[in-house]
């Protein structure tokens, strides 16, 4: 075999492998075991005198459909689905030694960011409307280390990675605290909205065990947000459930129980469900990670339909989009979540099946997004024609070129792939390589806009 036919079956292996390890029902030995048998008719077949890419489709085609072998695991260790649910695997004795440590390590993670947002108290900085810049500007740098924390002791990261994520949280806090922003700074919103997500992507190094560089756990780390965006607001709601008795009962002793509530229970709860939400999906991720592809299959039709009658209605009326501050929000909240279902269909779905229903659904949904997406673009550019730059309305620019141009590219890669003119493989590597503009973006508005605008 030549070196080109030799990557190129690494290549087919390594796509079939990663819909392998999206299986749940099998655990990685079994997969493992899976890939060995494959290699070994693979090895069969070119040794008979077969090409490597005739040998990889009927060593797969002989080994049968993945969903079957999925099924057949799952029926002959059907005992591993309940057992999930209540009990910790059975991993190999140093992996079960560390396992057991997981909670305690967890609950002492959850139980530093819970402190972390009382510290300032001590100084004089009350969570009151007076001090509500302070804790906007630092909110996520109580939560967001001790999860990063937990993730790099279960990881076994190294020193370098360990630097790095230091170096990276050090910065944000200096970035937050710093400059000297007067209470009424636009900078104040944009640093509060801006620096969770650059420091979320440093979270994701932490999460991948420094790997960053390998697309695969890149998108690992996109599937890992879903799932702990799903627990961490089901938290929150039974979190509030539970404020919501404990007032209620206190009240019916004639106790006045609303000021702990908001002043420790609240805050510091939040803060520690920063992290219980990541170890819970790391907990259960082998039975309820299939919640949020889920959610993708029922919201992304409903939000196709809704874009579509929203630029239907646009042509009908023929009235453009006024950008007030709020209607722009919105706005780019929705091309967010658009683009969150895309990511998350993507992360889910099995690269090497064919172009279906869906995959024009997606189409549809990522066209429309896109043309509003100019649409907004072209109002925003308009205002600032007429009234100037400021720093809200350069960062909402910004953020709008950054989606416009993945989505464009997604459009032409969705529409190549369901044309049958590309893999669907290249729009995933699209989507996991462009985590890095949306860093890089997010640490330019904290760290560059405050002194591009003096501090407005």
């Amino acid at each position: 075999m030549t070196v080109g036919s030799d990557n190129e079956l690494e290549g087919q292996i390594a796509e079939w492998r990663a819909y392998m390890d999206r299986r749940r029902e099998l655990h990685r030995p079994d997969a493992d075991e899976l890939e060995d048998h494959l290699r070994g008719r693979i090895a069969d077949l070119t040794g008979a005198g077969l090409r490597p890419d005739e040998a990889f489709l009927i060593a797969v085609k002989r080994m049968g459909s993945l969903d079957e072998l999925s099924r057949e695991f799952a029926r002959e260790h059907s005992e591993r689905l309940w057992k999930q649910l209540v009990l910790p695997a059975e991993p190999d004795p140093p992996a079960a030694a560390r396992s057991r440590r997981d909670l305690p390590v967890m609950l002492l993670c959850a139980a530093l960011a819970a402190v972390a947002i009382k510290v300032p108290g001590l100084f004089g900085v009350d969570m009151e409307e007076d001090d509500t810049r302070f804790y906007a500007l630092n909110l996520s740098l109580f939560a967001l280390p001790p999860m990063a924390a937990y993730f790099a002791w279960k990881r076994q990261v190294g020193v370098r990675v360990v630097a790095v994520l230091a170096a990276l949280f050090a910065v944000g806090g200096v970035a937050a605290n710093a400059y000297p922003l007067a209470q009424e700074s636009q900078s104040i919103a944009l640093t509060a909205i801006h620096l969770p997500l650059a420091l979320w992507l440093a979270v994701g190094v932490a999460y991948v065990g420094g790997e960053w560089g390998e697309s695969r756990r890149r998108m690992d780390f996109i599937r890992f947000t879903g799932e702990w965006l799903i627990y961490f607001v089901l938290l929150g709601l039974g979190g509030g459930v539970l404020m919501a008795f404990t007032a209620g009962t206190f009240e019916a002793i004639g106790v006045d129980a609303q000021v702990a509530i908001f002043q420790w229970v609240l805050p510091c709860g939040a803060m520690a469900a920063v992290t219980v939400a990541a170890w819970l999906v790391e907990a259960k991720q082998s039975v309820i990670e299939n919640m949020a592809p889920v959610l993708t299959r029922v919201f992304t039709p409903l939000f196709a339909v809704a874009l579509s009658a929203f630029l239907v209605a646009v042509v009908w009326t023929n009235n453009g989009i006024d950008i007030e501050r709020d209607v722009l929000i919105i706005f780019d909240l929705l091309l967010v979540v658009v683009l969150g279902l895309l990511l998350y269909a993507i992360s889910a779905r099995d690269l090497a099946a064919p172009p279906g229903l869906f995959d024009r659904l997606q189409l549809a949904l990522v066209v429309s997004a896109l043309v509003i997406d100019a649409m907004v673009l072209v109002a925003i550019t308009g205002r600032i024609s007429e009234w100037g730059f400021s720093p809200n309305k350069t960062a909402a620019v910004g953020e709008n070129l950054i989606l416009l141009t993945n989505l464009a590219w997604s459009a032409w890669l969705f529409l190549a792939f369901v044309r049958g003119r590309a893999a669907f493989a290249r729009l995933e590597l699209w989507q996991t390589r462009y985590l890095a503009a949306y860093g890089a973006w997010a640490w330019t508005v904290v760290l560059a806009f405050p002194l591009v605008f003096r501090f407005a």
